[in-house]
């Protein structure tokens, strides 16, 4: 096996359970927020505990506006390939190109005739599979459909609309004939642990390319991906130990095998941050370095057998000064926030500079998005933007959506912050402390500002709700847009100042004892 030179991508596999909505959606924005590059969610319509897998992959669209979107698996049986199609069109472009698309021919066969479904044999099923993925496509390139086949058919059928791109079809396969299938007309390929554990792949794999050769398929033209689980530890299994272990798992992996996309199951928001913030970038420094050195033709470097020395003193990161200009009153007494003891030389920083390094590239990431909600209130305040054609400035920025108003990218500005705090408050922090006692008092005063700065935040989202209302034209308009700029330069001046403060007192801490 090779490696097929596939950009590395890194997901989220999340349980859509109806009881745990609230916690599932903070978690999908975590992943957006932390740079993960897909979300996928299971399809099992039969599953009373679970919500329906299109419905929520919409409301994840009109959440995020980075993050891809995929079934994973779609349960064909259940779903007609026709509207299925549509389906994932309608989304692609309400997300501007975000949908991948996850097929599979079918499991639990009880489960799927109780809801109405046809039981299949395994040739049936991969049969109808085969059908299903022929005329979703066609759907997609438009026109008028004529398909007639054993289990599907589409006869005169106008197709459409088009999505915004060419949506890729991942085929869940483990079986020969599925395997062929896939390599013979899939953009991707995603096995589960569990199914197909590591030492499974090549053989799977190969089954794959062989179809997709005789197809007259490049197999790197077939995206790897893999659902995988895994336990921060000290174990020795696969995915069971450090996030370095894991880094030179997956790394081996790419290399050796051609997986390219991992995306973890978890429900736990900070395993999911340090999947994305410490596994994710080891894993790519690994894969780029190792191709470098494959393509130069370079030999592979003699095993380590001494551990390096471990500094005394690494280069932090630079904290964030604090805002010059105030624009508001701060609604608290900034003399009086405690600081921790200075690291010394007999208090080391640590050897982990990247997660302090990570506090500020958040941080930063949110003055950035802060910094374009001030500028489309600003192009409103000037007329050069109503309210309704704010959309239209919104759609260029990062966070777009394409109905999105100046009230929803605030509000989903707000929610990013908010999760952020959340995270902070409920696992860096509470590992800081431990592993920190002396920082206890600066955690307090920390976890204090997230509540106002949360009220902060929903005094902002009253006041764009009175704006959107009035439209902001008239008197009425213009108190609108008053009230919104007082609440928003309120919030620029907490947010900034609190910023300033946990880069300044956090960074160290952070470079000594990581995330968690």
């Amino acid at each position: 096996m090779a490696d097929y030179a596939q950009e590395l991508e890194f997901g989220l596999f999340p349980s859509p359970e109806a009881a745990r909505l609230d916690d599932l959606l903070a978690l999908v924005a975590l992943a957006e927020v932390e740079g993960l590059d897909v979300v996928s969610v299971q399809d099992h319509p039969y599953q009373q505990k679970y919500v329906d897998t299109w419905t929520l992959l919409s409301v994840l669209g009109a959440r995020t506006s980075t993050i891809k979107l995929a079934p994973n698996v779609a349960s064909l049986p259940l779903r007609p390939p026709v509207v299925l199609a549509k389906a994932a069109a309608t989304l692609d472009l309400v997300t501007g190109g975000r949908v991948e698309l996850g097929l599979g021919a079918g499991a639990f066969w009880d489960a799927i005739a109780a809801a109405g479904g046809p039981r299949r044999t395994p040739k049936e099923a991969v049969d109808a599979l085969t059908e299903a993925v022929e005329l979703i496509k066609a759907f997609w390139a438009g026109g008028t459909l004529r398909f007639e086949g054993e289990h599907y058919r589409a006869v005169g059928l106008h197709a459409g609309p088009q999505p915004a791109h060419d949506i890729p079809v991942w085929l869940g396969a483990y079986k020969p004939r599925m395997l062929r299938l896939t390599g013979r007309l899939a953009d991707g390929w995603v096995p589960s642990m569990g199914y197909a554990d590591p030492p499974d792949l090549p053989d799977l794999s190969a089954v794959v390319d062989e179809a997709a050769e005789a197809a007259g398929r490049a197999p790197a033209a077939v995206k790897r991906l893999y659902n995988v689980f895994g336990r921060f530890g000290s174990g020795s299994g696969f995915l069971q130990g450090t996030p370095g272990d894991w880094a030179e798992q997956l790394a081996e992996l790419t290399l050796d095998v051609g997986m390219s996309t991992y995306v973890l199951g978890s429900d736990d928001p900070s395993v999911v941050a340090r999947w994305a913030a410490e596994v994710a970038p080891m894993t790519r420094e690994l894969v780029e370095v190792e191709r470098l050195r494959r393509a130069s033709g370079e030999p592979a470097p003699a095993p380590v057998v001494d551990e390096p020395a471990v500094p005394d003193r690494v280069e932090l990161a630079t904290p964030t000064a604090p805002p010059a200009m105030v624009r508001s009153a701060v609604p608290w007494d900034e003399s009086a926030r405690p600081s921790h003891v200075p690291v010394t030389e007999e208090a080391p920083y640590g050897i982990r500079p990247e997660q302090g390094q990570h506090l500020v590239d958040i941080h930063d990431h949110l003055r950035g998005e802060l910094a374009q909600v001030r500028d489309v209130l600003e192009q409103v305040r000037r007329g050069h933007l109503t309210v309704g054609a704010a959309r239209s400035a919104i759609n260029t920025m990062t966070m777009r959506q394409n109905n999105w108003t100046l009230g929803a990218y605030c509000e989903s500005y707000c929610r990013v912050v908010t999760t952020h705090h959340t995270l902070e408050d409920t696992s860096v922090f509470p590992h800081l402390r431990r592993s920190e006692p002396g920082l206890g008092p600066v955690l307090d005063r920390l976890e204090e500002e997230h509540h106002v700065i949360h009220d902060v935040l929903e005094q902002f989202d009253e006041a764009l709700v009175m704006l959107v209302g009035s439209d902001g034209t008239g008197r009425a308009g213009e108190e609108a847009l008053d009230g919104v700029q007082a609440s928003l330069d309120l919030l620029t001046d907490t947010l900034l100042s609190h910023l300033a403060y946990e880069e300044r007192e956090l960074i160290g801490p952070l470079s000594r004892h990581g995330l968690s």
